[in-house]
């Protein structure tokens, strides 16, 4: 099932700059977009399942029912991981796999793949980073209201000590959330991703509660957990500019890097909700109200890591009256602003850079300044690049393979950025390369391709692609090749 070539890595790697002792080497995926097996072991649907189902929200009518069969070829895929190399595998649990409702006890079945899953990577020396949730809500608590209500924050504590005591002694590295600035205000602010709500006060309400259940997932975590188990979240930080230099478009920058940064970073890592955020957004929410006595103080419990997702940079700036369409913000289309506040703001690819099949501009030293920006916002917090990737439109050649020269001359120009932020004072750890493999990418199903690996979805066939085996080399040296890349 598994197709690997047997010249992975050379015998013998010339010399090469290195990455700091200790970096971390992974590649991840999330548990809607590998796993399939929707409906198999008492699992119930999640927010994806019927916004996938829904017509006209996914592309081609695809849905995640049987994505690339994680959940029956996981230990092909965990064998691949070893041949390619790969000191860490960062997954997602499907809350609804573990938790039908959301609420209640776990059933034993759906824990039991992922006991199975985690021994298969300890046997092949691969380290498990388990992130509690990637976006996949059980639809029963969409249902009751889903995460603009309080009391799904509850239900995700609950979850969460579930999931420490079933894996606790298998997982050295825990996630809270992933980007639950997708979760907020792409769920339920423009509603191109699950649960389709275009509701801006919504999404606002969301992202506090999101936050909040981080801050007591965390607390469960550390009171479950050996001490030596570190704690983080995943933000999916947007590195924003000001098209030009003058005030309004510096303003513009502003407005988003409010409600798409410092909405979670301020509470996360401040204890406080920033002030123009609240003078932006008052007029959709009472976040005298929303905000009770003890949360900030919840959500701010320290993290031991922070995750950081990047992949492309956000140009932003006021624009002139009658300019048009002002939402081309690389997050798919709709007729409704994920920047609740600030829906004014105009969007901008910027000019003389290449771009990817999702039409993001390729720019390195985006990533280099949005670590640098994080270690001078926060001094002392370690750093891990738990995504970065690209979609190629990626094909199968007659002599079966896969060459994805744009894919590799993206991961080399990011990693180069990495090792320079490093060398600049960046504490950072570690990189996941998103995404081992094909899969389903949310709302636009099976039309794109983030993977190292070529899945064939009619076959299930693993095709490792030309960024696997150069990867796998640039691992094995724990540096970049010396002469850039092929």
């Amino acid at each position: 099932m598994t197709a690997v070539r047997p010249d992975i890595a050379p015998k013998q790697a010339p010399e090469a700059t290195k990455f700091p002792t200790g970096f971390v080497w992974g590649a991840a995926t999330a548990a809607y977009q590998v796993e399939g097996a929707a409906a198999e072991d008492g699992r119930t649907p999640s927010i994806w399942d019927t916004f996938s189902r829904t017509p006209g929200k996914v592309r081609n009518g695809d849905t995640g029912d049987i994505a690339a069969d994680h959940y029956h070829l996981y230990r092909d895929d965990v064998a691949l991981m070893k041949r390619l190399g790969l000191k860490a595998y960062r997954f997602s649990i499907s809350w609804s796999r573990v938790q039908p409702t959301g609420r209640g006890p776990a059933v034993q079945r759906g824990l039991d793949f992922y006991r199975k899953l985690v021994d298969e990577l300890l046997e092949a020396g691969i380290t498990p980073v388990a992130t509690l949730y990637h976006w996949d809500l059980p639809q029963e608590l969409e249902d009751a209201g889903g995460w603009p209500q309080r009391v799904t924050a509850d239900r995700f504590t609950d979850y969460a000590a579930i999931m420490a005591g079933a894996l606790g002694d298998r997982v050295g590295t825990w996630t809270t959330f992933n980007e639950p600035w997708c979760s907020a205000f792409l769920g339920y602010g423009s509603g191109v991703h699950a649960p389709g709500r275009t509701e801006p006060a919504s999404a606002l309400r969301a992202a506090h509660h999101l936050n909040l259940a981080h801050g007591r997932a965390i607390e469960v975590l550390r009171g479950q957990l050996p001490a030596a188990v570190q704690t983080s979240v995943t933000l999916n930080l947007h590195q924003v500019r000001p098209l030009t230099a003058s005030a309004a478009d510096a303003d513009a920058a502003r407005r988003i890097d409010a409600v798409g940064n410092r909405i979670f970073t301020g509470p996360m890592l401040r204890g406080e909700y920033p002030e123009d955020l609240i003078a932006d957004t008052r007029h959709l929410v009472d976040w005298s109200r929303l905000v009770q006595d003890g949360d900030l103080a919840a959500i701010s419990r320290p993290v031991d890591l922070l995750g950081v997702n990047y992949y492309t940079p956000t140009l932003v700036s006021t624009p002139a009256e009658g300019s048009g369409d002002t939402r081309n913000d690389g997050h798919g289309a709709s007729d409704y602003s994920p920047w609740p506040g600030s829906e004014h703001v105009a969007f901008h690819l910027a000019e003389g850079k290449e771009r990817t099949a999702m039409n993001w501009s390729i720019d390195p030293n985006g990533l280099y300044s949005l670590l640098m920006d994080v270690t001078r916002d926060h001094p002392g917090l370690p750093l891990m690049v738990t995504e970065n990737g690209a979609a190629f439109d990626d094909y199968v050649s007659p002599e079966g393979r896969v060459e994805d020269p744009e894919r590799i001359a993206y991961l080399h120009g990011h990693l180069d950025a990495v090792q320079r932020a490093v060398a600049d004072g960046a504490d950072v750890r570690g990189y996941f390369l998103w995404s081992l493999m094909d899969n389903f990418e949310w709302a636009y199903g099976y039309s794109k391709r983030f993977g190292a690996v070529y899945v064939d979805y009619a076959s299930q066939r693993r095709i490792p692609k030309a960024s696997a085996h150069w990867y796998a080399d640039v691992i094995r040296r724990h540096g970049l090749p010396p002469t850039g890349p092929a």
